[in-house]
């Protein structure tokens, strides 16, 4: 067993861990919890976010919502959800993760099954360097077609192209808006002026993009 401490949160790393027991810890772990784990052929990453963590991956929660209500989006909401399969040996918990092209089919669903459903069209992963497991190859192998990575003050986007991630500078889930030099500018600026104010200017220059 390794532990590590960064800045926004601790992290215990478990080797040769089978998967039957990554699924015996996740059932008694519960859904009720801070915890989020990554699991990558035997190896397991126990991660408990601390508030730097956690206040600037629910900042990108609240922008992505208001760049769906912008542009007459619709999504469903599906947090740090477990995105697993056996097969692959590979499981993740992401910062956060939501379903926009793929709403419809999962709008009324309670559980998530990857041998049946689509994996989260997009998901949030928040100060990414200081992981010990690299959750991209996961979502890679998983077919998740959109990542953001934030590790303040610099903010990626990846798409899934013909099986591999392709860094750019718009997210084509929102319509090629170029966020990856936006959005770290209204993070920083709600230091200033508070959360509320940023995501109303946020919401402006949205507008001001699409023409509305």
């Amino acid at each position: 067993m390794v532990t590590t401490a960064a800045s926004s949160s601790q992290r215990v790393i478990l080797q040769n861990i089978s998967w039957q027991t990554f699924e015996t810890i996740l059932a008694e772990m519960g859904d009720h919890r801070a915890t989020r784990l990554a699991y990558d052929h035997g190896i397991l990453e126990i991660m408990t976010p601390l508030m730097p963590h956690e206040h600037n991956n629910r900042l990108l929660e609240h922008l992505v919502f208001a760049l769906a209500e912008e542009l007459n989006l619709n999504l469903k909401s599906t947090g740090s959800v477990t995105c697993k399969r056996q097969d692959l040996l590979r499981g993740v918990e992401p910062d956060s993760s939501f379903y926009i092209q793929n709403e419809p089919v999962m709008r009324q669903k309670q559980n998530l099954d990857l041998t049946q459903d689509p994996p989260p069209d997009l998901v949030i992963e928040v100060d990414y360097t200081s992981a010990s497991v690299d959750r991209m190859p996961i979502y890679q192998a998983l077919g998740v077609a959109e990542v953001w990575r934030y590790n303040e003050p610099v903010m990626q986007i990846y798409q899934l192209r013909e099986g591999v991630y392709v860094g750019c500078d718009v997210s084509p889930s929102f319509a090629n808006l170029p966020l990856t030099t936006e959005i770290p500018r209204f993070l920083q600026q709600s230091l200033s002026i508070g959360e509320i104010p940023m995501i109303r200017s946020f919401r402006g220059w949205v507008r001001q993009q699409i023409g509305n």
